[in-house]
């Protein structure tokens, strides 16, 4: 069986990765999405280790301190972690696993693992993203402010990527981001097994 893929996804607050992401899990099997820890607060209907894994900064802290996380980064006054242990196991049975991290964190898995396939997910423009923000209600002013200055600061970041998705229709955009896994799969680095094969059919000699 083949090894799984590791997937970065991250993307400006309100490009709406998460329901992208639910779209990917919903229309092909062979994904799993990593849950990360965070301590920012649980939105209306986020569940406890579903969508996230909610801890204090004490608790987050310590998953630091006992080296369980692939990586973690701090986004607007709260800590974002990728938990090592499902990310592993899940790669070794053959499914392609997406973190869903912000661009300091994935900056930090891609120096780790050089395979990493780094997607950047974008709304259409910058009013649409500050229209969204509006809409969801649970944003003060003081956040949407900062949350556009944090976009100002990570459209640099964005050229360190590979992929940019820019999500207006969800459904072309999920089958997008499965045609750019797909593609990745066929890549020379990534056909060892059948590389091995073809060359022990010539006795290795190739």
């Amino acid at each position: 069986m083949s090894k799984g893929l590791l997937i970065a996804v991250s993307g400006f607050s309100g490009s709406g990765k998460g329901t992208l992401m639910k779209k990917v899990l919903e229309m092909y099997p062979n994904y799993a999405l990593s849950v990360s820890a965070t301590t920012r607060r649980p939105r209306p209907g986020e569940r406890e280790g579903v969508e996230y894994f909610f801890k204090t900064k004490e608790e987050f802290e310590e998953l630091i301190d006992n080296d369980e996380l692939i990586e973690y980064a701090k986004y607007v006054d709260n800590y974002y972690g990728t938990p090592k242990a499902y990310v592993e196991q899940m790669l070794d049975e053959g499914r392609d696993v997406i973190l869903e991290i912000e661009v300091q964190g994935a900056l930090q898995v891609k120096k780790k693992i050089p395979g990493l396939v780094l997607i950047f997910i974008t709304a259409p423009s910058l009013a649409e993203l500050k229209r969204r923000f509006a809409e969801r209600g649970t944003e003060t002013e003081e956040n949407i402010r900062k949350r556009i200055e944090q976009i100002e600061r990570e459209f640099e970041s964005m050229m360190n990527y590979e992929y940019i998705l820019e999500n207006d229709d969800l459904d072309e955009c999920a089958a997008a981001f499965h045609g750019i896994v797909q593609a990745e799969h066929k890549k020379l680095i990534n056909q060892k097994e059948f590389i091995q094969k073809i060359s022990e059919e010539f006795g290795g000699k190739i």
